[in-house]
C-alpha cells in the first residue's frame, strides 16, 4: 500500500477532528513519512514532583485551557508550547482517537488527534520536557513486552532505555489497531 493510500485508509478510520468528543485534554500523535513507514515523536517528561506523569515517555500536549476554541487549539497550543511545532503549518489533520481515560487520574479524559508533518519540524523542548526521540511504527512493535513496576506488571514498549507504557502506550496501540 502506498503512503497516500495508507493516509487516506486512517482519515476514513479515524474520527474528523471537529467532531471530536468532549475532553479534557488532547494530545499529538505526530507522524512524520519515512521510505516506507512513519515514525511518531515520543517525548521525555521532566522530572517534576507536582507531575503525575514525571519522567514519563509521552505525547506532546495538555490540558484544556478556557481559552481554547475547543480541543483541536488545545492541541495545537499546547505541541507549540512544549515542542515549538507549529501544527497550523505543513500539517495535515489526519483525524481523533476515541477518547482515552486517564488511569492515574480517572477523571482526565484526553483526545488523541493524529497529525500528519509535511515537513521536518525543528523542535525546541520547554522546561516540562527534557528530551524526545522519533520511532518508526514497524520498529516499535518489535520492541513490545512487558514491564515491572511496584504496583506490578504492565504492557509497554522498550526503546532507547526508556519504557513507554500506560496511557502513552494505549494509545499507540489504538492507533496501530485502526491501521490494520
Amino acid at each position: 500500500m502506498s503512503r497516500n493510500e495508507t493516509v487516506e485508509k486512517m482519515k476514513r478510520k479515524l474520527r474528523p477532528t471537529d467532531g471530536a468528543p468532549s475532553a479534557d485534554a488532547a494530545v499529538a500523535l505526530l507522524l512524520k513519512p519515512t521510505n516506507d513507514d512513519f515514525k511518531i515523536l515520543i517525548v521525555k517528561r521532566a522530572e517534576n514532583p507536582a507531575d503525575p506523569w514525571s519522567g514519563q515517555m509521552a505525547f506532546p500536549g495538555g490540558k484544556r485551557d478556557s481559552k481554547d476554541s475547543g480541543l483541536r487549539q488545545t492541541v495545537v497550543r499546547e505541541t507549540y508550547e512544549e515542542t515549538g511545532i507549529n501544527l497550523e503549518r505543513h500539517c495535515r489533520f489526519l483525524g481523533v482517537l476515541e477518547n482515552l481515560r486517564s488511569t492515574v487520574k480517572p477523571e482526565l479524559l484526553v483526545a488523541p488527534f493524529v497529525i500528519l508533518l509535511e515537513h521536518e519540524p525543528t523542535i525546541t523542548l520547554n522546561e516540562e520536557l527534557k528530551g524526545y526521540f522519533w520511532i518508526s511504527l514497524e520498529a516499535l512493535q518489535k520492541h513490545k513486552a512487558t514491564a515491572t513496576f511496584p504496583f506490578g506488571e504492565a504492557p509497554a514498549y522498550f526503546v532507547e532505555g526508556n519504557v513507554i507504557w500506560g496511557l502513552t502506550y494505549r494509545i499507540i496501540e489504538k492507533f496501530t489497531q485502526k491501521l490494520v
